[in-house]
């Protein structure tokens, strides 16, 4: 085997690199719930269930933020 790595090490080495690599392609495919359905017409924008709901709730509270502060606001100018 390469670099003179015993039989058992080196195997012992791929199962845990492949349960690993398994492991977290789980633990993202949790987290992200992609929606494996193949749609007819694609989607329309924010009709995807694969969005993150809480960056849209940020990005709607930002919007909403903007909308309440003042447009026209100057600075005092110091020398």
């Amino acid at each position: 085997m390469p670099a003179g790595v015993p039989w058992t090490t080196y195997m012992k080495m791929v199962t845990a690199s492949l349960l690993a690599m398994f492991a977290g392609a789980e633990v993202v495919h949790r987290y992200y719930r992609p929606d494996l359905t193949i749609p007819e017409i694609p989607p329309k924008p924010g009709e995807l269930k694969t969005e993150l709901l809480g960056l849209k709730e940020r990005q709607q509270k930002s919007q909403i933020s903007q909308q309440e502060k003042p447009q026209n606001t100057t600075l005092p100018r110091t020398l």
